[in-house]
């Protein structure tokens, strides 16, 4: 896609809540164009209702954009040429923007009350007729304006919408038109002055001069709106052109229905604590919409930014999927070198996370089964159990485990794996697995069925890491000592 002037989007989300994926969405596709196009990254901060905006999630937002790796080229923290960033504080802009439509006439003082309006408009789904807003006020006449004036009503501020169809070029959908009677006059200002979101952004946009406006799918409606907005404000010396419109698909979960921030599947939150890497769910969310290929799922964010392009973006809705999700965070935990995995596994290996006390941890051991974990992890957060029997005094208590492994004979095959043990080679875990495997087939077993119960007893779970290499970094004496435990119990249980 060629650009004749230099690329500037814009990542302008609320501070309401946490992060939802369709938002991160939203903020990669955006970032990513504007480096594919060695464009500009604006992100600005859409804080102006009180009600539902907090400090709290403005800091969290920050946050978990650092996080992803998205940097800003002009925005909080990073200033730029039309500073300030956060709408609450830039009312003074809206305010004089507003007059100045006022009194170019393409706004206008609007008096009708909720109940009027509400009367208006079930009267108008009565007859068949669009529901909108019915233009009342845009004509009144003196006699009118001084009765309301009279009533002491105090009116909001509406756009006046052109009386011809809208037609543009959506980046992702095509060529859509709006016709007038169903794209009617709206609010800009609030009766208490306040300016609504249907002022504030389409003017923040003109006056950091955006080029693409790349949102989503159910913003899609507001469009006329703003293109027209767009239009006065040329007219006006406020706005140099007005830009491009890409609309996302929608993300869908559960039953078909858009994902929305009440679904657990959709808070950023959930996947950076249970251990996603930013590469992973970043690799994953830019396929909600969009592909690298027909037969590469996994890349790199700069892979991506190498190929992304708007016109790549597919219009049909996009449906979340957890698992494939996890599949790719899983590879790109196996693309880590080993340092890097290490270290990315280290919030996991301390409190809260560890269930063990902090001075048993053993770094060398951790050096040393980190190899064999790095290849079996989905998740980051799934290291914490893979490895505990390492630092815990005493494998973990799963009783679950201990009555699905203990069946059939298990004392007598602990004590056959635990007299050929004694005497393996413990420097190889080829050796340690003859053992078992013969401790088995003395009792008829095959190797998976013989190693469970030594599997149990010495780390406490049924399925974990590889067992034989595990043995050998527990160590002898240790491993020996939890089959002596596990079959004191046997001996207690039957007694």
């Amino acid at each position: 896609m060629a650009n004749a002037t230099p690329v500037r989007v814009r990542f302008c989300p609320s501070p309401t809540g946490n992060p939802h994926v369709g938002l991160v969405r939203t903020a990669l596709f955006n970032w990513a164009f504007a480096r594919h196009h060695g464009g500009t990254f604006v992100f600005r901060i859409e804080d102006t209702d009180a009600a539902r905006d907090s400090e709290e999630s403005y800091v969290q937002l920050l946050d978990s954009l650092r996080w992803l790796g998205f940097t800003w080229d002009e925005g909080p923290e990073v200033g730029g040429p039309h500073a300030p960033y956060r709408q609450s504080q830039r009312m003074e802009i809206y305010a004089d923007v507003a007059k100045k439509l006022k009194d170019g006439g393409y706004a206008y003082d609007c008096y009708c009350t909720t109940e009027e309006l509400d009367a208006r408009r079930a009267a108008a789904r009565a007859a068949g007729k669009p529901s909108g807003y019915d233009g009342h006020c845009r004509e009144l006449s003196a006699v009118q304006l001084e009765a309301y004036q009279g009533e002491h009503r105090t009116p909001i501020v509406r756009f006046r919408m052109p009386d011809e169809p809208i037609t543009f070029t959506d980046l992702v959908r095509g060529e859509l038109t709006f016709t007038p009677e169903n794209v009617p006059d709206f609010g800009i200002l609030r009766a208490n002055g306040a300016p609504l979101y249907t002022l504030v952004n389409p003017v923040d946009d003109a006056l950091m001069e955006i080029t693409h406006v790349l949102r989503g799918e159910d913003l899609l409606s507001s469009t006329p709106r703003q293109i027209a907005l767009y239009k006065a404000l040329i007219e006006l010396g406020v706005a140099k052109a007005v830009p491009q419109f890409g609309h996302l698909p929608y993300v869908m979960g559960e039953g078909n229905k858009k994902l929305s921030k009440r679904d657990p599947e959709s808070s950023l939150n959930l996947y950076r604590e249970r251990g996603f890497l930013p590469e992973g769910l970043l690799n994953y969310l830019s396929l909600l919409g969009w592909s690298f290929s027909k037969d590469q799922d996994v890349f790199s964010v700069e892979e991506m930014v190498a190929k992304f392009d708007i016109d790549g973006v597919n219009a049909n809705p996009a449906r979340f999927d957890l698992k494939k999700a996890e599949a790719i965070n899983a590879d790109h935990i196996r693309r880590l070198d080993g340092k890097a995995f290490a270290d990315a596994c280290a919030p996991w290996l301390q409190a809260p996370f560890a269930n063990w006390e902090p001075e048993d941890f053993d770094a060398d051991a951790w050096a040393a089964i980190a190899p064999y974990a790095q290849t079996r992890v989905t998740v980051l957060s799934d290291i914490t159990a893979n490895v505990d029997f390492l630092f815990r005094k005493e494998p973990v208590e799963d009783q679950a485990s201990w009555d699905k492994a203990m069946k059939g004979d298990p004392a007598g095959l602990l004590t056959s794996a635990r007299a050929r043990l004694e005497t393996a080679d413990w420097n190889d875990p080829e050796s340690l697995k003859q053992a078992v495997l013969a401790a088995g087939e003395a009792h008829g077993l095959k190797l998976g069925k013989a190693q469970a119960p030594v599997r149990v007893a010495v780390t406490g779970r049924t399925v974990g890491l590889p067992l034989f290499e595990s043995l050998q970094i527990l160590g002898r004496e240790r491993s020996l000592a939890r089959i002596d435990a596990a079959l004191a119990k046997l001996a207690a249980t039957a007694a």
